[in-house]
């Protein structure tokens, strides 16, 4: 049985390397990432890998796409992501942290925060979001940030820790 399915495999990644010139994990050659996303009741539309780790009350709406090796953690609070998201490749999104419970052996709780991201929002590959933020709508969080601040909707933010850079520039989107 093993050998057949490692030919299954090698037949499953064959076929995706032709059509997308991608090499993905088997669990995403056999899965299909709307039903993925169905399966935790995410909003129509919306695509989530195999691999992506979802923990707690996770809520996302319509046409967002969730890639892959991302962490989703609701489970202190709630994490909600609205329409139109693009959670890039290896995104960490925090509703709570073990920093003072760790520190105190015990003694003080685990911190736990509900995290929201508006509709329209891009977070760049391997950002990471730590609990209580509110990211607005249509924002811009750059590559490999750590936001630990709120980020007002329309705003581009970047860096470690992430500052606000700018305003998102909508003269180029049709109306």
């Amino acid at each position: 049985m093993l050998e057949e399915l490692r030919a299954l495999q090698k037949s499953l990644q064959q076929e995706k390397l032709s059509l997308f010139q991608r090499r993905v994990a088997l669990g995403d050659l056999i899965t299909d990432r709307w039903a993925n996303a169905r399966e935790y009741g995410f909003g129509e539309g919306t695509s989530c890998y195999d691999n992506v780790l979802i923990l707690g009350d996770v809520r996302v709406g319509n046409n967002t796409w969730i890639g892959p090796n991302v962490i989703l953690d609701g489970s202190g609070g709630g994490l909600v992501i609205g329409d139109y998201c693009s959670i890039s490749a290896g995104v960490q999104i925090y509703t709570h942290n073990t920093v003072n419970w760790s520190v105190s052996l015990g003694k003080l709780p685990v911190e736990k925060n509900a995290t929201r991201i508006g509709d329209g929002v891009y977070i760049g590959p391997n950002s990471v979001i730590s609990m209580g933020v509110t990211i607005g709508d249509r924002a811009v969080i750059g590559a490999m940030s750590l936001v630990n601040i709120d980020v007002p909707s329309l705003k581009k933010a970047w860096g470690c820790p992430a500052i606000i850079a700018g305003d998102v520039d909508l003269d180029e989107v049709p109306k």
